[in-house]
């Protein structure tokens, strides 16, 4: 398989700043970049350093890493969350590295691969809010919100380093057989456990996946 399905709108890196009302700092704030942009595949053991140059994590205990190396969400979906919370939210409101047009991210089964750019990355597991996503956003009950309209959007590693900037294709290069999506992870390691069982038949779910929930 090898088709184009959409394309990369905006390319988003984010440095340490300051986090308002938690105190310390977070990478969270991600704004658009022009021009290429490094994709760093895991360094010469496996692991760690892969991701968007520029791009930083404050808490590596609970974010980045390989398995989440590059965080991409949808332009539809954030322009859904415009209506409902009746303001803008520009490209990385989220934190998202990759915001796309015309790709369904939360859509994607896990362990699909993308070409994007001179990169190749897959889809690796939802993203899970935390509380440093709620303070950003600034929305009440914002964490039961964004868990109840199940489009958390999709983590990515890194298969292959490259560079990616606005206007990429995102074409899909291979898609597993097992069909489980982020959509289905996303509930089952929130709101559905019963679902748990399915995710312990796909080979590309991270190995330490949030809280060891389908070990």
């Amino acid at each position: 398989m090898d088709g184009a399905r959409g394309r990369v709108l905006s390319v988003n890196v984010g440095e340490l700043r300051p986090i308002a009302a938690k105190g310390g700092t977070s990478g969270i704030d991600k704004r658009p970049v022009s021009g290429p942009v490094r994709v760093r595949a895991p360094g010469p053991k496996g692991v760690g350093g892969s991701g968007l140059a520029g791009d930083h994590v404050a808490d590596t205990a609970n974010h980045g890493g390989d398995d989440q190396a590059v965080y991409a969400y949808a332009r539809e979906d954030l322009d859904a969350w415009e209506s409902e919370l009746g303001r803008p939210l520009r490209a990385g409101a989220f934190g998202e590295n990759l915001t796309t047009a015309g790709v369904d991210v939360t859509g994607a089964v896990i362990g699909e691969t993308w070409a994007v750019g001179s990169a190749v990355l897959q889809v690796s597991c939802p993203r899970i809010p935390c509380v440093t996503f709620a303070v950003r956003v600034g929305e009440r009950r914002w964490l039961p919100r964004f868990t109840a309209a199940r489009v958390p959007g999709a983590y990515l590693r890194v298969l292959a380093a490259g560079e990616v900037r606005a206007g990429d294709p995102v074409r899909v290069l291979d898609v597993p057989a097992h069909g489980v999506d982020v959509a289905t992870a996303f509930a089952a390691l929130t709101t559905e456990p019963q679902l748990l069982p399915l995710l312990r038949g796909v080979p590309q779910f991270p190995a330490e996946d949030p809280g060891g929930l389908t070990r």
